[in-house]
């Protein structure tokens, strides 16, 4: 990977499935990438390959012009910036790249503001594939100027593009899990259907990645429902927190898809699937049937 013009000084906060993979890709573009994450473990990758590990949050965005959070949900990103305020310096900018409500966005954004810093909320889409690979879709909200900044390092993770005010990037995310949620439900169902009436699942799958039914959760999660591998490259949990910040967000909108799709994942933590990946919907549409998946 070429070297960058001009290598920053980043603080990523949150190594887990895709923030190490993410980090490891602004590493390799050159910039100075120090990490943290509450279980140490989760670095293990970081350091071998020219990251410095930090032993706090403290530590870590100390002298950093940039901080990357890539958190799981409100409440771990809410308790990261407690901790960042205290020594984020002047005119650093905070880059959130976790999935969080956008009301949460703009108040965060207002924190910093209130600091002389900058803030944008940039969610992504891609899976682990996406971040090991550097394609991830990055849904970017804020100011375009900030934007603009930061566009030239987010394009070491994937695709950039500015969608609008802070917490439009947030909303971005939430329609695209609406869609990956809805879409998985709908992918358990026909190969449950298929399967269950005598079909070669695998072969209509082809056929149908062919036709108008065609998509990126056919193909990868279809995949994995058909071979019953349901090692996470994300989370059922994940996929539910997603759901459930989507009907917040819509307020008096009735989404009635979402709805039906959000019981099913809410079912299958219920089941002890939330630590597998999103594809085990699967087997919560198939329980519905009262008998075990063909």
């Amino acid at each position: 990977m070429a070297e960058p013009v001009y290598r920053r000084r980043v603080a990523v906060l949150g190594t887990g499935l895709m923030g190490s993979p993410m980090a490891l890709r602004l590493v390799e573009a050159g910039h100075h990438v120090t990490a943290f994450n509450r279980t140490a473990g989760k670095t293990a990758a970081l350091e071998p390959a020219g990251a410095t590990i930090a032993g706090s949050i403290e530590a870590a965005v100390a002298g950093c012009e940039l901080v990357i959070t890539m958190l799981s949900d409100d409440e771990a990103v809410a308790s990261a910036l407690e901790a960042l305020l205290a020594a984020l310096p002047a005119g650093a900018t905070m880059i959130d790249m976790s999935s969080v409500r956008p009301d949460t966005a703009r108040a965060h954004a207002a924190r910093l503001a209130a600091r002389d810093c900058f803030y944008l909320d940039a969610p992504v889409s891609g899976g682990q594939i996406g971040a090991r690979d550097g394609t991830l879709s990055i849904m970017v909200g804020g100011d375009e100027t900030v934007f603009a900044r930061w566009s030239p390092l987010l394009e070491a993770m994937g695709r950039p593009l500015h969608v609008g005010p802070v917490g439009a990037g947030q909303l971005a995310k939430l329609a695209n899990q609406l869609l990956v949620g809805v879409t998985l439900a709908a992918v358990a169902e026909a190969l449950l259907l298929l399967r269950r009436g005598g079909a070669d699942a695998g072969k209509a799958r082809q056929a149908l990645l062919g036709g108008f039914a065609a998509s990126r959760v056919l193909d990868v999660h279809g995949q994995r429902m058909l071979e019953g591998q349901f090692e996470p490259g994300g989370h059922i949990a994940t996929q539910l927190k997603d759901m459930d910040n989507v009907l917040t967000a819509a307020g008096d909108l009735d989404l009635p898809c979402t709805r039906i799709a959000r019981e099913l994942f809410a079912e299958a933590v219920d089941q002890h699937l939330g630590d597998r990946d999103q594809a085990a919907i699967y087997l919560t549409v198939a329980a519905r049937n009262a008998r075990a998946p063909s």
